[in-house]
């Protein structure tokens, strides 16, 4: 495994810093709202963003290629033969963005041999900013100020268990119920696998589609926290293994001693990682 310098893990937390000024300067303003072709929202701040991060990434690396949401038509052909890579998701979380609710970020995760081995999750709004490497440690930094993280475990009832605000179906409300005595908090973005990072929340289960840069951030801060991102079958998340980039079903946890397999106990949730 790679071990990233400590100049180029500050310079990446850098770039994910400029990228939420310039989503910033896009935020207290009109904007324009279109769509793609997966009718997913698209604003300027999405595309400014992209465009600091692609170009801060391959002044810094240009030996390892860049997969972001905005530039992610690169066929299987040519991503099958990537060993280490960076996974982007410039602005997660663009209907929160268009909500003006501040729940979104700036996720940047580099990738090898389809894990994740270091991830950066900012939140422009707040300043805060999640960062961690495979194997060490994960923290939040406010300021220039870094607090080192650790998942809540034993996790004790009533559980906090994340739910999106805009992605909701009936299979996560049978699972919410099996859980019993819980607490819900309803937050947008990757912001849901921080605070389970972080030991404010507990549990995020989803079952419907996501994208590959959606997690891979999150889920290396989340793994060194001490949590865990894993499918239905038990198995945990990995990357470009596919031709698709669309996540199967997933729960996070942040005490991965807790009873999930029970709790998905339904046919209805099998699905292939």
């Amino acid at each position: 495994m790679k071990r990233m310098t400590s100049d180029l893990h500050e310079a990446v937390l850098v770039i994910a810093r400029e990228a939420g000024d310039a989503i910033m300067a896009i935020y207290g303003d009109s904007f324009d709202v279109t769509h793609k072709a997966d009718a997913s929202p698209l604003t300027a701040a999405d595309l400014a963003a992209h465009r600091v991060i692609m170009e801060g990434l391959k002044r810094l690396t240009p030996e390892w290629p860049v997969l972001s949401e905005e530039e992610a038509d690169i066929p299987w052909s040519v991503r099958a033969g990537w060993h280490t890579y960076w996974l982007v998701d410039p602005l997660d979380g663009t209907r929160e963005f268009i909500k003006r609710n501040g729940e979104f970020t700036v996720n940047i995760a580099l990738i090898e041999q389809n894990e994740p081995i270091f991830g950066v999750v900012h939140a422009p709004v707040t300043g805060e900013l999640w960062h961690a490497e495979l194997g060490r440690h994960a923290y939040r930094r406010r300021g220039q100020v870094d607090e080192q993280l650790r998942t809540r475990a034993p996790a004790k009832a009533p559980l906090k268990v994340a739910a999106s605000r805009s992605h909701r179906d009936a299979r996560t409300e049978s699972v919410l119920q099996r859980m019993g005595d819980i607490q819900e908090v309803s937050l947008g973005s990757s912001l849901k696998f921080c605070r389970i990072a972080e030991g404010s929340l507990d549990v995020y289960p989803r079952f419907g589609p996501t994208s590959e840069w959606d997690t891979a951030a999150a889920q290396c801060v989340l793994e060194a926290a001490g949590g865990a991102l894993l499918a239905p079958d038990g198995r945990a998340f990995r990357y470009n293994r596919r031709e698709t980039l669309l996540n199967g079903d997933f729960i996070a946890l942040g005490d991965p001693s807790l009873p999930w397999r029970r709790w998905l106990e339904d046919d209805a949730l099998e699905q292939t990682a």
